[in-house]
């Protein structure tokens, strides 16, 4: 009876080892003839183990594949967006514009719908004799037309007052806008943002004689260099303005 454990011990160690094992059987008749039992046991778990490795690495390659399409796409499109026109001087005074504002459009654009209820339409860094300020142009609910400048080194209003319709066009103009900004669910302010992730922004202000009436943002790149982008109003996302090329 030991002999027999001994033996289902050993074909135990077998099967847990993943190996081959001789083990030679013995009765409890000591004279009884020796019997050979072979035990195979493979590892299933070798080949899946190797097929998933195979699998995470085409994965991969197809994962970096979509990268590098992706930035050849963007790279592209910025360069698209680039104003070819500047030359060394116009990108020496875009980077001091720049560097001016302190305080981003969007900021610019909150603070001045702070002291004057309305809508953004646009946003522009000015420069106004020996300084720079954010002249930011609200549609007010009862259409008038209020000009906040904004300081870009504090966020502080620094001055507010009502545009007059000098050309006698205002009307006209305003009903397009609205019209514009009826099925826009882009604002001003969220337009900047988005252009924030390409440069310092630098204008902001809404096309309302395109079919897509989209938003305009200007940025310029710490080397001075400016772009054009356009910012669907429906859906936020940004892409170079192709209307010059």
């Amino acid at each position: 009876m030991k002999r027999n454990i001994v033996i289902a011990t050993i074909a135990a160690a077998a099967l847990i080892g993943g190996g081959t094992a001789t083990a030679i059987a013995v009765s409890g008749d000591e004279e009884a003839p020796a019997k050979k039992s072979n035990v195979q046991v493979s590892n299933d778990d070798t080949g899946r183990d190797d097929d998933a490795n195979v699998n995470d690495t085409d994965d991969t390659d197809d994962n970096d594949a979509d990268d590098k399409a992706e930035d050849k796409a963007d790279a592209a499109e910025d360069n698209a967006a680039k104003d070819t026109g500047e030359d060394a001087e116009d990108k020496a005074e875009n980077a001091a514009d720049a560097k001016v504002a302190q305080v981003d459009a969007a900021d610019a654009i909150k603070a001045a719908l702070k002291n004057t209820t309305g809508t953004a339409v646009s946003a522009d860094l000015d420069d106004e004799g020996t300084k720079h300020v954010w002249d930011v142009d609200i549609l007010t609910n009862g259409g008038a037309w209020h000009s906040v400048q904004v300081d870009p080194a504090t966020g502080k209003v620094v001055g507010s007052h009502v545009d007059r319709d000098d050309d006698g066009d205002d009307a006209a103009e305003t009903a397009q806008i609205r019209a514009a900004l009826k099925g826009s669910s882009v604002t001003a302010a969220e337009a900047a943002e988005a252009g924030a992730a390409k440069g310092t922004v630098t204008s902001v202000d809404l096309d309302e004689e395109s079919t897509d009436k989209a938003w305009e943002v200007d940025t310029t790149a710490a080397n001075g260099t400016g772009s054009d982008w356009r910012v669907n109003p429906d859906s936020g996302k940004i892409t170079a303005d192709r209307s010059n090329d």
